[in-house]
């Protein structure tokens, strides 16, 4: 009974998006939408487990959630006005929404009247990161419509007060009203596909590494970056970054066993155990990162994977391919700004050139004035090839700042514990 539960958990977890979809695009109403289609969640949790799955889970959901948004239309005193704006948004392709009572189609060929499709997850993707909304509204948005999460559970990754990450949902919702539900036009799809894959991969980023707390991984932030990202992947299979960033979250996502001790605390790349890595997840992929590679020019996202790879296969620490690293390095840092890339360059420097040059790469990256630059993680860059350039009183020093300045306690734990190392 237990097993069973857990697959209709699954299962309404990977519908919940495309029936949220569906029923936006039909109506144009975005929050009873939300909860109609929460209620008939409700409803499948209870009702599926003494009657059985239906034949075609997704078509019972849209019936149910479809209905219970009419009921609420209906009993709105202003439904005319709504149907009329939401029969205005609704392209002259989209489904035709079904007469009061009755369900909509469950599946059906493309065109009028269409069934509703995985597109719809897309879509909704794209609406939830519009350019108009801010990272961290598109990111709380992504989580709640796409991702199925409470607003409680937003708010405790966050570690911020459910009031304050429901403001936030709220205001994004507003600010997307009106929007037509659907896939934006050739000129604004890459740059809206770009954003989207933004957001997957700073969810990722914050499950992976919390920014702050008490603890170094949230588990459930990143697999849900990564069931989101093999979502979008199944709609669009051969977008070379789609499959770069899957790619780069799963090898990733391997070391994870390996990365803290008993106690929670944090154990560095080059100390940690690799037969704790997850070798099903490496093969998978190193052959994403192929297949990635093969899809098209190298972005950013390729190339970051490939650089995973490259740890993921070293089978000791020693037998990493720094060279090959900083070459995949120098690439990727001339296709972006961003200061991590430049930072993880300057520890390839010193791999390959000795702890002195990867200083200079470290300072030059302080030097060049960016207050963004200028992060604990500099810091701790800074310590380490200190450290190993015998530099011992200024390595202290450096491993102390970063400690200061990271909000993630076993971040802080662990730069502490180098410091207090270096004075015995």
């Amino acid at each position: 009974m237990g097993r069973e539960t857990d697959d209709i958990e699954d299962l309404l977890r990977r519908h919940a998006p495309q029936v949220l979809g569906a029923l936006v695009r039909r109506y144009g109403h975005f929050d009873p939408a939300e909860d109609s289609v929460q209620e008939a969640l409700i409803a499948a949790a209870e009702q599926w487990p003494g009657d059985g799955i239906p034949d075609n889970p997704r078509g019972w959901l849209i019936r149910v959630a479809s209905r219970r948004l009419t009921d609420r239309l209906r009993s709105d005193e202003a439904r005319r006005r709504r149907e009329e704006a939401a029969a205005a948004l609704t392209p002259a392709d989209a489904f035709v929404a079904p007469p009061p009572g009755e369900g909509p189609a469950d599946e059906g060929p493309s065109g009028p009247g269409r069934a509703p499709s995985e597109d719809d997850t897309l879509t909704l993707l794209f609406l939830c990161c519009h350019p108009a909304l801010s990272p961290a509204a598109q990111i709380a948005l992504t989580l709640r419509a796409v991702g199925g999460l409470t607003t409680a559970e937003i708010a405790r990754a966050h570690l911020v007060p459910e009031a304050t990450m429901a403001q936030r949902i709220s205001r994004a919702k507003r600010t997307v009203r009106g929007t037509q539900f659907r896939q934006p036009d050739a000129r604004d799809r890459d740059q809206r596909l770009a954003a989207v894959l933004q957001v997957l991969y700073l969810i990722f980023n914050e499950g992976y590494t919390a920014t702050a707390g008490p603890d170094l991984h949230r588990t459930d932030l990143a697999r849900e970056a990564i069931r989101l990202t093999r979502s979008v992947r199944r709609l669009l299979p051969h977008e070379g970054r789609v499959t770069g960033l899957l790619a780069l979250m799963v090898l990733t996502e391997a070391r994870t066993p390996a990365r803290t001790g008993p106690d929670g605390e944090l154990i560095p790349l080059d100390e940690q155990d690799r037969t704790r890595w997850d070798g099903t997840a490496i093969a998978e992929g190193t052959a994403l990162a192929e297949e990635a590679l093969a899809q098209g020019p190298a972005g950013d996202y390729q190339l970051q994977a490939a650089i995973a790879a490259l740890h993921d296969e070293a089978e000791h620490a020693e037998d990493t391919d720094w060279p090959q690293i900083l070459a995949l390095y120098d690439l990727l840092v001339r296709r972006t700004p961003d200061p991590a890339a430049a930072l993880g360059r300057a520890v390839a420097v010193a791999m390959v050139h000795g702890p002195r040059a990867g200083l200079a790469e470290v300072d030059a990256l302080a030097g060049a004035g960016a207050a963004e630059q200028r992060t604990y993680r500099l810091d701790a860059v800074r310590a380490h090839l200190l450290e190993r350039a015998g530099d011992t009183a200024a390595a202290r020093t450096a491993y102390r700042a970063a400690a200061d300045a990271t909000l993630s306690e076993p971040e802080a734990r662990y730069l502490r514990m180098r410091a207090d190392r270096l004075e015995r």
